[in-house]
């Protein structure tokens, strides 16, 4: 059967392109274009003396780099207010590839002279931004993927809820079970938690779980049942292994959402860090230089 033209490849022809890559490396191109600029500046600058912060050339890179900086931080207030997706990739492409690109034009305002001043604060404290910038979008660009094929088609609050559902249906099995064998499944009712500290959140496991204990300690408490309570038995541990395996991915669920908010615990404090810092460099520059 023929096909329209212009459609012989259907919805396979769609790709979707990552910010590095918006608008055919838009902005990439434009961050290599300043850069070039900058370099072939300081290379024809007057090498006597070579070019530093307090030279013509010195000011107007660095005032590159303050404006850079500045829009950068703009951005990060002002990309909660864009409607459309293809906006916040274009802005957000701009800010990656400009932020690196202002890592080197900054370097070549210092004239590769650094020492223990304000600064060099200054220097030194963009150049955290820039660093954990990259984990950012490192981080946004390969989580949520993997976020996905952990959680599947389900949310971390529908498998919530399917744990607590497998909770009351153990317990209720456990109670014509020997005693030994409903305090393990007891223990795990009342004792599982999600979440947790730092570490726990980060390792994305809880070593003390008491469903894990239960799942450990199961077969050697209940090899001696026969019957009715063997056949019952066989049951409860398996909804104890269901409950380990959705407990396991929604703890690595909690783990992928910790590492994507861990970088702007770092990032926004750094970045006003760096605006105060900046603010101190340029005050300083025009009062005793």
């Amino acid at each position: 059967m023929c096909q329209p033209k212009g459609h012989e490849s259907g919805f396979n022809s769609v790709r979707h392109y990552s910010i590095l890559e918006y608008a055919r490396f838009r902005w990439f191109k434009a961050s290599v274009v300043l850069c070039a600029i900058a370099t072939l500046a300081y290379v024809w600058h007057d090498p006597a003396p070579r070019p530093y912060g307090g030279t013509p050339l010195g000011y107007t890179l660095g005032t590159i780099g303050a404006l850079l900086i500045l829009w950068l931080l703009w951005y990060g207030v002002r990309k909660r207010h864009y409607s459309s997706g293809d906006t916040v990739q274009g802005w957000l492409s701009a800010h990656v590839y400009l932020g690196t690109a202002l890592v080197f034009i900054v370097t070549l305002h210092t004239g590769f002279k650094l020492g223990w001043n304000v600064h060099t604060l200054a220097y030194v404290l963009m150049v955290l931004v820039v660093a954990s910038g990259f984990y950012g979008v490192f981080a946004y660009m390969r989580v949520p993927r993997v976020m996905t094929a952990n959680l599947g088609d389900h949310t971390l609050d529908a498998m919530v809820l399917r744990i607590a559902d497998i909770d009351r249906e153990m317990r209720e099995k456990a109670l014509s079970l020997p005693d030994i064998l409903f305090a393990l499944v007891d223990r795990s009712v009342k004792g599982t938690r999600l979440g947790g500290g730092f570490r726990r959140l980060m390792s994305g496991h809880d070593p003390r779980c008491p469903n894990a204990l239960a799942v450990r300690e199961w077969s050697r408490v209940a090899s001696s049942l026969k019957g009715e309570a063997a056949f019952l038995s066989k049951e409860v541990y398996g909804l104890l292994l269901q409950k380990d395996q959705m407990l396991a991915r929604a703890r690595r669920d909690l783990r992928y959402q910790a590492i994507l908010e861990l970088w702007l615990y770092v990032h926004v404090p750094l970045a006003f860090m760096l605006l105060a810092a900046l603010v101190v460099h340029i005050v300083s520059v025009f009062i005793y230089w």
